[in-house]
């Protein structure tokens, strides 16, 4: 028996409606995936476009590159974000990923004495 026969053979035992529920099994994956996981970040996608666009001066933002800072103009493409005392930075819209509030920004890091280095060691 050679190999095409063999093949002819089990397709013709095949049930007659395994091709429609293939394309039904194929038609579920594909609605499963869109509710789940396609659909979901669309609207996140259309949240974070929606809070770009408005940004105004005074907001408090974080960029994709962990850079806190205050926005201090904002133009079409870009903004530019007041990081420290009269130090300004543009950066791309694109580039803003959150807002960030007094409440929600992390701990500040205890400032060294000025009288020792942090990275001496203490004196017992």
């Amino acid at each position: 028996m050679t190999h095409l026969s063999f093949i002819l053979q089990a397709q013709a035992g095949a049930p007659a409606g395994s091709g429609a529920s293939m394309w039904i099994m194929l038609a579920l994956i594909f609605l499963v995936m869109w509710l789940f996981m396609i659909r979901p970040q669309r609207k996140q996608q259309k949240e974070l476009e929606k809070f770009r666009n408005g940004l105004k001066k005074g907001d408090k933002v974080v960029t994709a590159g962990g850079i806190y800072g205050t926005v201090a103009e904002v133009k079409d493409n870009f903004l530019f974000i007041l990081v420290d005392k009269d130090v300004k930075i543009k950066v791309a819209k694109a580039s803003v990923q959150a807002d960030y509030s007094e409440g929600t920004a992390p701990a500040a890091v205890p400032a060294a004495s000025s009288d020792k280095k942090a990275d001496e060691p203490k004196a017992e």
